[in-house]
């Protein structure tokens, strides 16, 4: 299992590749600034996410999962709001674009650094 450090920094490292893919769109002051990102975006995930997730529970059904892609653009947008000027989102669609992509890269990250398990010796 990961530690928690470890999953900041690897969502840290995603999101300064997210704002360097996305120039302008989002923008990320310094590497602690993306680290605080990292830190708010994982509390927001934590908490507020499960509360969302359930409340717009017909939209998801009905778009098939797709609503929760909208949700993940509203708690990085929401980020960007809690850390104005810091760290900012210039709309719907990069907050959209930058929630998959964090996404994505934090997931790949996490895996690269994941150790592997070891056999069971018999």
């Amino acid at each position: 299992m990961l530690s928690v450090l470890a999953r900041w920094i690897a969502m840290t490292l995603a999101v300064l590749i997210t704002a360097y893919i996305f120039k302008g769109s989002i923008t990320v002051q310094n590497p602690q600034t993306a680290f605080l990102v990292a830190v708010v975006l994982s509390l927001l995930n934590v908490f507020l996410r499960p509360i969302l997730i359930l409340l717009t529970l017909p939209f998801n059904l009905i778009t098939l999962g797709l609503f929760t892609l909208v949700i993940n653009a509203f708690l990085l947008w929401l980020t960007s709001q809690l850390l104005h000027g810091a760290f900012s989102v210039s709309g719907i669609v990069p907050a959209l674009l930058g929630s998959i992509t964090i996404s994505i890269l934090s997931g790949l990250i996490n895996w690269m650094i994941k150790p592997k398990k070891q056999e069971d010796a018999r």
